[in-house]
């Protein structure tokens, strides 16, 4: 059962005289101290009834010796004209003055409705003549969201360096940071850190997101893990350049930083212009990691703008592993038949569709239908897919263009560069410059076009290339850089697009996982979580990418048995059942599989329809596991009444005898029904006997009954597992 608190609704409270702010929402609650004009984090935590005057005589701290004699607070909006010495909020100069900012609190606003608790604080710099507004909500979930808008209210430009999204003052007991990083194929990396005096800070400068710097961290009390500890979970919903630093002080003061990061020049405030920051998602737990993603999801469940807000996600069939760029029609007809043989829901066509792509250096930007593979148009082959009672669904890769390409051809200025300089080309592409708006009008109506001519209903949105001398050509702003205006004409793009095709779906690729944040999630319904599709490197990639996003917008697919991004071997049980935590999917040749293969994974697929229910609308869990080299997770419904876990080998086994596994998130009161879906192959090679409950479950026939409680205080015995094997343990209430 989830462990948030959905019976607290949004509530805001501003004690003028006190000077103090409460926003509370589902349990948690932010508690700010406005004194002096400068807003403090008092409490964020648990709902917490504070005197304010009772609690400035309990924090306010000692002064130590070699310091300023009054030492600057930390507050939601560090600048240096408070005497704060570390990272500020803000950095900017007109012509190398007004370069420091003293910040103060002018006025404050709260209100609540439904969906959150909202306050909005306006910071005033009479001097520098910069105005900062910081916009907070509480929502009903529990998430603390935080954007911040600096105004320039001189009559002089000013250069914008650096806008923190959030400043947040952490407390001292914090001392770890997760983050995540990786590569291609191996996305969601984590790392543990400690945190100690001095700035940690991650940087991502690749134009778009990407796998190296994922723009979220974790932070938290020593030795936090999914079930234990405080934890604050942040994540930038931003798909470009970001910036995230945790920086600890000599006095033990704690700061956290998000922000989107801008190149020399990028953002120059005109008189009277004000820039808005992305915003950043931020939650609370007490009990772990699991609470802090449980808010992520349910707040991000409650903005996402399905096209049919009650359609299960459908099993699809993409054809990138089955047939490359070789559209040939009969080979394309039995993948349509096998297809819809083994249960897909929709056929999403990839790659090598349009004219003159037979291969990745050429025709990108050209997003015409080859007619020499298609002479009757798509119509015949959507004709097939929609026999088989599936959708159709085509892969697009706008940003990008090939040097070798009619498009490139006749508008060369069309890409981001810089006059005089080679640009560096990626996989044989350049990135168009989408804030010409010429650009983003061709984009737009070769689109609308195939949406309008064709019953398209699901893209896949890709792009594969870092942004380098991401600027404009021409024009006014031309040699000026341009990264972070291209993260907001594609939002533009993909609105206007979603607009003019509101029954359309759209995923977000970028080579695998580059690009799932929050941000594009505003315009798409899906991430490509990564184009590894081994179960191996899946089972991290995934609880990575599930820190921040659930389950129904990962993209998992069920590869062939030879994973072509790892050359790992695995079985079909293995693959189906960690593809099942996800948005399920087929990613290879279907119609190249026997009839008992196709059999087994039409299985797998009714599997999945009839747990999808549970999989995208209940609470995830991960687990702690004894064994560094097993990984367990799983959902339950939101009534408690059902449960589905999986729990993963992936090396050797720690001890001969694994620990038993307790469950989580089950209700106490209730008893369960235990029903292992299916054991390995070949137990005996590792074992003379399974443990107890599963030998009555296959000899007997008998299933395992036991209380919620007993189920996650003592857990149950586990079978011996090879590497790459994995258990699926259904729970039903019985009572």
């Amino acid at each position: 059962m989830t462990t948030t608190d959905s019976t607290s609704a949004p509530h805001s409270q501003h004690l003028q005289e006190a000077r103090w702010l409460t926003l509370t929402a589902a349990g948690v609650q932010l508690q700010l101290d406005l004194d002096q004009d400068r807003p403090r984090i008092a409490h964020f935590g648990h709902t917490l009834a504070v005197d304010p005057a009772t609690q400035r005589l309990m924090a306010s701290a000692a002064t130590p010796q070699a310091s300023l004699d009054q030492l600057p607070p930390n507050t939601l909006f560090n600048d240096a004209g408070s005497g704060f010495a570390g990272q500020p909020a803000l950095s900017g100069d007109r012509d190398g003055q007004d370069w420091l900012s003293d910040l103060q609190l002018a006025d404050v606003g709260c209100r609540h409705d439904a969906q959150a608790a909202h306050a909005h604080l306006t910071l005033r710099d009479e001097l520098s003549q910069l105005e900062v507004r910081l916009s907070l909500q509480l929502t009903a979930e529990g998430v603390l969201r935080q954007q911040t808008t600096l105004s320039n209210q001189a009559s002089r430009p000013y250069r914008l360096e650096w806008l923190a999204a959030a400043c947040l003052p952490l407390p001292v007991r914090y001392e770890e940071c997760l983050t995540f990083g990786g590569r291609w194929v191996q996305e969601f990396t984590e790392t543990r850190h400690a945190i100690g005096e001095g700035m940690f800070a991650l940087e991502n400068r690749r134009g778009r997101g990407s796998h190296q710097r994922v723009p979220s961290v974790i932070v938290g009390t020593r030795g936090f893990s999914e079930q234990r500890g405080e934890v604050i979970s942040a994540h930038l919903a931003w798909s470009g350049n970001h910036r995230v630093l945790v920086e600890r002080q000599f006095d033990g003061s704690t700061q956290l930083q998000l922000g989107a990061l801008l190149l020399p020049g990028e953002q120059t405030l005109a008189a009277g212009e004000s820039i808005t920051t992305p915003e950043v998602v931020l939650a609370w737990s007490d009990s772990g990691i699991n609470s802090a993603s449980q808010r992520q999801h349910a707040a991000l469940r409650a903005r996402l703008d399905w096209p049919q807000s009650h359609k299960p996600r459908p099993v699809h069939v993409n054809t990138w592993e089955a047939l490359y760029f070789d559209h040939d029609a009969a080979r394309l007809d039995e993948l349509v038949v096998a297809a819809g043989d083994v249960g897909a829901e929709r056929f999403v066509l990839d790659d090598g569709w349009f004219v003159g792509r037979d291969g990745e250096r050429a025709a990108l930007g050209d997003w015409y239908l080859d007619e020499d593979k298609y002479p009757n148009g798509l119509d015949p082959l959507i004709a097939a897919v929609h026999a088989q009672g599936m959708e159709f669904g085509l892969w697009v890769e706008p940003e990008i263009v090939n040097p070798d390409s009619e498009l490139y051809r006749r508008h060369p200025d069309w890409i981001l560069g810089l006059p005089g300089r080679d640009q560096p080309l990626g996989r044989y592409q350049c990135v168009l410059d989408l804030t010409r708006p010429e650009v983003g009008d061709y984009l737009f109506a070769r689109l609308h076009a195939l949406l309008a001519e064709y019953p398209i209903r699901y893209l896949k949105w890709d792009m594969n290339r870092d942004l380098t001398h991401a600027a404009s050509q021409t024009g006014e702003h031309a040699g000026r850089p341009a990264a972070h205006t291209q993260v907001e004409a594609l939002y533009a793009l993909l609105a206007r697009l979603r607009a003019a095709h509101p029954e359309v779906e759209i995923e977000s690729c970028a080579s695998g996982g580059a690009r799932t944040d929050h941000g594009i999630l505003r315009h798409t319904h899906r991430v490509w979580t990564s184009d590894c599709n081994d179960p191996h490197e899946r089972v991290h990639i995934q609880r990575g990418a599930g820190r921040f996003l659930p389950p129904e917008l990962l993209g998992d697919h069920i590869g062939p048995a030879h994973a072509h991004t790892t050359s790992r071997r695995t079985s079909l049980a293995f693959r189906a059942s960690t593809a099942l935590f996800g948005h399920l999917g087929l990613e290879l040749d279907v119609s190249r599989l026997d009839h008992d293969e196709r059999a087994v994974l039409r299985g797998w697929t009714e599997r999945y329809k009839a747990l999808r229910g549970l999989l995208h609308g209940g609470i995830s869990w991960r687990l702690d596991c004894l064994d560094p080299h097993q990984q367990a997770h799983g959902v339950v419904s939101p009534a408690g009444d059902e449960a589905l876990f999986n729990v993963s080998q992936l090396a050797m086994p720690r001890h001969a005898l694994p620990a038993s596994q307790p469950l989580a998130g089950l209700d106490p009161t209730r008893r369960y029904r235990v029903e292992l879906l299916k054991l390995p192959e070949h137990p005996e090679r590792r074992m003379k006997a399974l443990p107890a409950w599963i030998d009555a479950q296959l000899n007997q026939g008998e299933t395992l009954e036991a209380s919620g409680e007993q189920l996650m205080m003592l857990g149950l015995a586990l079978p011996v597992l090879d590497p790459d094997q994995a258990l699926l343990l259904h729970l039903r209430a019985c009572d």
